[in-house]
C-alpha cells in the first residue's frame, strides 16, 4: 500500500490490479497478463490505447503553447477551435460552450449558469432542478446532489434540499413496473408522477430536468419507448428546461452521433459532455447552453465585473488540441457509423445470455449495454447488495475481460469504438465463462431463491 486514496473504491480491497500500458483495445498489467477493455477504461477511451496521431497532436501543442489560461479576456486559437467544432456538432441551436475538466465539474457549472441566468432574466425563484432516482451526473458537492445512488450519497451530507435537488422515478421498466403495467401504462404513471410533483412545488420554481439519455453507472438503464417524448412534453408545459448530460452517450456511443438522437429527445436546453470527447486521452469537458441564455448574462457579468465562474484548466490548449483531433478522427474515419454497426452486433451477443440462469434482463444501445444478475430467474428478484455482481467482475478480470458492476449486481458493457466483431466474441466468450463461474458461486453459496 502506497500514499494514494483511491477513488470510488473500497478501501479494504486497493491495489488488485496495476494497469502498465495499453495498446488498441487491450491494456496489460505488471504481470504481463493482457486484459481486452470491455468498459474503455471507464465508459471513456473511444479509440482506444496508443493512437499515435492523438499523441503527435498532443506533443505539438505541448511544444507550442502548453498552458494558457480563459481568464479576464484572454483566449487561444485551439480553444476557440474546439468551441466553434462543438457547437456544430451538437444538436443544440447556436449552443454557447464553457469548458471544464470532468463531467462532474461540468455539471457544477451548469446549476451555476442556471441561477446566473435566473437572476438575469429577473427570475431567481427559478432554482430547483429535477433529478432521477438511480441517475449519475458526477461526484462533487453539487454533481453528486444530482446522482440518485447511494453509494454517492451516503456518508457525504450533501446538501441536496439546500441546492433545490427534486428527485423523480427512474425509467427502469424491468425494475419499475408495478403489477402487470404493460411499457405504455408505466410510462404514464411516472411521467404523471413527474408532473405531479411539479404542480405541488410550484412550476415557476423550477429551472431543469436533468437525465442522462441512456444511464451508465446506474445500470445502463434504456427508457420505453415515448418516455422521452411525454416528458419533454409535461417540460414545456412549465417552461422548464431539458438538460441532457451525455458524458457517457456522446460521441458515438449508442447507435448515433449523440444519444439524444438515439433516444428522440429534441432540441435540448443544456448539454454536458467529456469522456469521449478527447477518448480520455486527456481530461477535459464542456457544457453546452442556448445562445440566449448566454446573451441574458451579458450585461449582468459586465455590472459584476465578471462572471465570477471558471476553472484554472477550463479550455487547457493541450487536452483541446486532444479534442479537436480526436472529433477529426471520428468523422474523417466515420467512426460513429461503424460503431454502429458492431454496436447492433454486440447486442445481438449480448442477447444471447437472455437464457443464462443468473440472467434476469439485457439492455442497451450502440455499443452500451448490461446484463442484470438477479436471485430468481422468475420472478426477477434481485441479489442482496453488490457482492454477486463484484464477482462476477472478478471472474471476468481473471479470465481477461475488464467489465464493471454497476447498480448492485448488472455487468455494464462499453468497449472501445474501434472494436472489431471478432473482438466482440472475445469478449463474449470470457462473459459466458464468467457468468458460469458466478453461477457454481451462488449455487455453492445457496445465494438463489
Amino acid at each position: 500500500m502506497n500514499h494514494t486514496i483511491y477513488p470510488t473504491t473500497n478501501f479494504k480491497a486497493i491495489e488488485q490490479l496495476t494497469v502498465e500500458r495499453g495498446e488498441g483495445c487491450y491494456v496489460w498489467d505488471n504481470k504481463g497478463n493482457r486484459y481486452i477493455e470491455g468498459l474503455a477504461g471507464l465508459w471513456c477511451t473511444a479509440l482506444g490505447y496508443g493512437n499515435q496521431e492523438v499523441i503527435q497532436a498532443a506533443t505539438e501543442q505541448m511544444g507550442k503553447l502548453s498552458f494558457s489560461h480563459m481568464f479576464g479576456g484572454k483566449t487561444h486559437q485551439v480553444g476557440m477551435d474546439l468551441a466553434e467544432k462543438l457547437a456544430e456538432m451538437i444538436p443544440m441551436q447556436d449552443a454557447m460552450i464553457s469548458f471544464g475538466n470532468s463531467g462532474s465539474d461540468a455539471n457544477d457549472s451548469h446549476i451555476k449558469m442556471l441561477r446566473y441566468y435566473h437572476q438575469a432574466i429577473g427570475r431567481p425563484e427559478r432554482r430547483k432542478i429535477i433529478a432521477r432516482d438511480r441517475s449519475y451526473h458526477g461526484v462533487t458537492v453539487a454533481s453528486a446532489s444530482l446522482t440518485g445512488l447511494p453509494v454517492t450519497q451516503n456518508h457525504f451530507d450533501l446538501p441536496v434540499d439546500a441546492l433545490g435537488i427534486l428527485r423523480t422515478d427512474h425509467p427502469h421498466y424491468y425494475r419499475g413496473k408495478q403489477g402487470g403495467e404493460s411499457e405504455a401504462e408505466f410510462v404514464a404513471r411516472i411521467v404523471g408522477n413527474l408532473e405531479a410533483m411539479i404542480v405541488r412545488e410550484g412550476p415557476e420554481t423550477i429551472a431543469a430536468f436533468i437525465a442522462e439519455p441512456i444511464t451508465g453507472a446506474s445500470g445502463v438503464i434504456v427508457p420505453p419507448e415515448g418516455y422521452y417524448e411525454k416528458v419533454q412534453a409535461v417540460l414545456n408545459k412549465y417552461g422548464i428546461m431539458f438538460w441532457a448530460d451525455e458524458v457517457i452517450t456522446g460521441f458515438g456511443r449508442t447507435g448515433n452521433d449523440f444519444g439524444c438522437n438515439t433516444m428522440g429527445i429534441k432540441s435540448p436546453d443544456m448539454m454536458t459532455f467529456a469522456k469521449q470527447l478527447s477518448s480520455a486521452y486527456m481530461p477535459i469537458s464542456a457544457s453546452a447552453i442556448r445562445r440566449d441564455m448566454y446573451d441574458a448574462m451579458v450585461d449582468q457579468s459586465a455590472a459584476a465585473g465578471a462572471f465570477g465562474h471558471g476553472y484554472t484548466y477550463s479550455g487547457h490548449p493541450v487536452a483541446c488540441a486532444v479534442a479537436l483531433k480526436v472529433l477529426e478522427i471520428y468523422q474523417r474515419d466515420d467512426i460513429f457509423a461503424k460503431a454502429a454497426v458492431t454496436g447492433e452486433y454486440m447486442q445481438k451477443r449480448l442477447a444471447e445470455f437472455k437464457d443464462h440462469p443468473l440472467v434476469g434482463e439485457v439492455r442497451g444501445r450502440g455499443l452500451l449495454g448490461a446484463i442484470e444478475l438477479v436471485a430468481n430467474k422468475a420472478t426477477g428478484q434481485a441479489f442482496v447488495g453488490g457482492a454477486v455482481g463484484g464477482f462476477a467482475q472478478k471472474a471476468a478480470q481473471d479470465n481477461g475481460l475488464l467489465l464493471r458492476a454497476v447498480a448492485g449486481s448488472s455487468l455494464g458493457f462499453c468497449p472501445p469504438l474501434i472494436i472489431t466483431t471478432a473482438q466482440i466474441d472475445e469478449i463474449i466468450e470470457k462473459t459466458a465463462i464468467a457468468l458460469d463461474v458466478t453461477l457454481d458461486h451462488c449455487v455453492r453459496e445457496k445465494l438463489l431463491v
